[in-house]
């Protein structure tokens, strides 16, 4: 790729990179202090060196909470050799991997692969950076490269004793050639990374130093509101603007596309007040009448339609499931959810007719750029973002860049001026993109002694990809649909082997738009899979840790996990008095976790999570402290989702506006997390997505363990625990 690519190429490749599929690419080293012939404290694209020794590693991938800026930081500090007190970080810009011929790489921050997609080519820049150091030093000091070693941040010349800091070193080692050959060291050698070092942005966190992209008040700014058609697809038909105008503060109505009207005024809450206060007539378009009662039907329907994509078949299942001497069928179903990230939609943008700026808390840099090339009309190499730190991603921030087009449209009428649209809260809890809604049909067929002979998962529903890449469903079949269901793979397997086997989809999609929500869809089919195999356990009297086993020999690293999880749970031995365990596991995002859930539930119906145990095993752990906090703060946001999350439509329009009535989990009712960390080596996994999918089934099964009541419709909150 280079810097004259075309918009259209560069916009493929950007959204590309935003989604759960990813394809991966050579990315070479590249330097350009060399080029330029002038001394420079860059040692490559990677590293640079300050002559006070401060070390600052560039990472192309967003920081959201998961801790990749550190993960990262940490596999390039391993390979430099440099002191970790000193590391530094800073994010490149788009623009600047453009004109760089991407050397970077992808800036797309999700589907767990910050760490997991980059982490050869990053500590590559490491290791050449550490390479061109000592060059350096053995060239001053005319001795053999093979003589001198690095460690801390210093260059020893080790038969005499000499030693130069890193710092003294970079403007030299900046004008050398970048190594060919670059060996990275064996993960057992780690001394920095796989260890348990500190954050590198708790401290600005904890004081308040860090900004994030809401906080920025650039000099002269002015604020804009925005409010779109409250049913997707409609359109602004009348909106009285002098009314507005009218109002203190106000500068500009503008329309945005033809969907959405902003006011520009010296405040954000007197852009708001205006325009809660501006009268809008809008064309609700055909979808005013839409409703989840009415989606529940269609996919009830798709069910039973002769119309589904094939995600997985062993044998003929619905053949061995008809011939069976007993049969088990269970329908699930999960609901549109909010990402409700804490920090609203918002950037800020600056446009004249020669250049377009934007600073915006984004999740994938280039996806971000395009948008604002497209929206300003400008070249790509006349536009650039400056990533913010995002107040939560979850996938909301990363393939659809809306809000961008729309700062960047609202910035075209204040040419010259920054103008930073800030989305209500009400605005982005209902002009989101949503989890998709799923119903799932599952049907086992079993012999004279209880085994399963069959299995046959229907699902029925939304598709991301149709409505965020199109062009990548092929033949009607969306492949992210399938995720934790696939055969053995290195992505997201069953982890069960069955004598026959059939997982389909078929297709509907209702008007509320998709998106890829943290976990994706593994999320609701780990529940649908391990919540039914819990049934098959109890309807044929046999133990749910026993039953998976059984179907688990051909796949030891799902019962490696799972085993782990049991075992430290103390599953099969006595729970507290009043106290239910439930299992469940899933392969997703390139791990392998599994969890064992303890609750209680009262007479009267209050359930109480004490305990999860999770065990996970990503390949190789780069930091295991944020491992767990990872695998603590998935749980928080599954245990909500299960508990509480559900966005419903009513008169086309998604009725939940705030946190009023999208509840989350409060800190009184988050469990106790016990994580194991148990990585084997030989691949690299994700950790912020794939445990999310393994709390809410865990949670499940053992409330029907406490209660025998089996929930199948999600979430909680509308089900009665209430003891007969």
């Amino acid at each position: 790729m280079t810097a004259s690519i075309s918009r259209r190429r560069f916009l493929a490749a950007s959204a590309a990179a935003s989604g759960s599929l990813v394809v991966g690419f050579h990315v070479p080293l590249s330097g350009v202090a060399s080029a330029q012939g002038t001394p420079s404290p860059e040692v490559n694209a990677w590293v640079v060196v300050h002559p006070d020794d401060t070390v600052v590693v560039r990472i192309a991938r967003s920081e959201m909470g998961q801790g990749t800026l550190t993960g990262l930081a940490q596999l390039v500090a391993e390979e430099l050799e440099c002191d970790w007190s000193n590391v530094r970080t800073e994010y490149p810009t788009p623009g600047q991997n453009l004109a760089r011929k991407r050397v970077w790489g992808s800036f797309s921050t999700g589907g767990s692969r910050g760490i997991r997609d980059s982490h050869e080519y990053v500590r590559k820049g490491g290791a050449a950076a550490r390479m061109m150091l000592v060059k350096a030093a053995a060239d001053q000091w005319k001795v053999p490269e093979a003589e001198c070693v690095a460690a801390k941040g210093v260059v020893t010349h080790r038969p005499t004793g000499r030693s130069a800091s890193y710092g003294r070193l970079a403007p030299a080692a900046s004008r050398l050639p970048l190594p060919t050959d670059v060996p990275l060291k064996d993960p057992k050698d780690w001394t920095i990374a796989g260890k348990r070092v500190a954050r590198l942005d708790t401290v600005d966190k904890t004081t308040g130093a860090q900004r994030y992209g809401i906080d920025l008040r650039p000099p002269g700014m002015l604020n804009a509101a925005i409010r779109d058609c409250p049913v997707f697809g409609g359109k602004v038909k009348r909106v009285d603007e002098a009314a507005a105008m009218r109002r203190p503060g106000v500068r500009k109505v503008v329309r945005v596309g033809d969907s959405a009207v902003a006011v520009i005024a010296d405040t954000w809450w007197h852009a708001k007040t205006a325009l809660d206060a501006l009268p809008i007539e809008w064309d609700e378009g055909p979808d005013a009448g839409a409703s989840s009662a009415k989606f529940a039907d269609v996919m009830k329907a798709g069910l039973d339609a002769p119309d589904a994509a094939v995600g997985n078949r062993v044998g003929d299942a619905r053949a061995a499931i008809a011939a069976a001497p007993r049969r088990l069928e269970a329908v699930y179903s999960y609901p549109h959810q909010n990402h409700a990230t804490m920090e609203p939609m918002n950037a800020t943008a600056r446009w004249t007719p020669e250049r377009c700026e934007v600073w915006t808390p984004t999740q994938n840099g280039e996806a971000a750029l395009a948008a604002a090339a497209e929206a300003s009309g400008l070249p790509l190499e006349r536009c650039e973002v400056y990533k913010m730190l995002l107040g939560g991603g979850f996938g909301r921030r990363g393939a659809v860049h809306d809000w961008v087009r729309q700062a960047v449209a609202i910035a075209k009428e204040m040419p010259g001026v920054p103008v930073k649209l800030v989305w209500s809260r009400e605005e982005d809890m209902q002009h989101g993109r949503f989890h998709p809604v799923t119903q799932c049909r599952l049907a086992a067929g079993l012999d004279a002694q209880g085994n399963v002979t069959a299995l046959h998962m229907r699902i029925s529903g939304q598709s991301i990809l149709a409505g965020v890449f199109p062009q990548n469903v092929r033949d009607g079949r969306d492949p992210v649909v399938f995720q934790g269901l696939n055969p053995p793979g290195p992505e997201s397997s069953i982890g069960y082997t069955f004598p026959a086997l059939l997982i389909d989809h078929a297709m509907r999609n209702p008007h509320v738009p998709p998106g890829f929500w943290r976990g994706v869809n593994l999320n609701q089919n780990t529940i649908y899979l391990e919540c039914f195999l819990d049934e098959v356990a109890h309807a044929t009297g046999r133990d749910p840790l026993a039953l998976r086993r059984a179907l688990m020999a051909n796949h030891p690293k799902h019962l490696a996990v799972l085993n782990a999880a049991a075992e430290r749970a103390g599953w099969g031995k006595p729970a507290p008095a009043g106290v239910h365990r439930g299992l469940a596991q899933a392969m997703g995002f390139g791990s392998y976790v599994a969890a064992c859930a303890e609750v209680s539930v009262t007479q009267d119906g209050r359930l109480r999570i004490h305990r999860i145990v999770a065990a996970t095993d990503p390949g190789h752990a780069v930091n295991p402290q944020q491992i767990e906090a990872q695998v603590e703060g998935s749980f928080a946001y599954g245990l909500s989702a299960a508990l509480y999350g559900e966005c419903t439509v009513r008169d086309g329009r998604i009725e939940q506006a705030n946190f009023d009535t999208y509840r989350i989990l409060r800190m009184n009712e988050m469990p106790r997390v016990e994580t194991i960390v148990m990585p084997s080596g030989g691949f690299w996994g994700g950790v912020g997505e794939p445990t999310i999918a393994v709390a809410a089934p865990a949670v499940l099964n053992a409330i029907f363990a406490a209660t025998g009541k089996r929930i199948r419709e999600l979430p909680l909150k509308n089900h009665s625990l209430k003891r007969a």
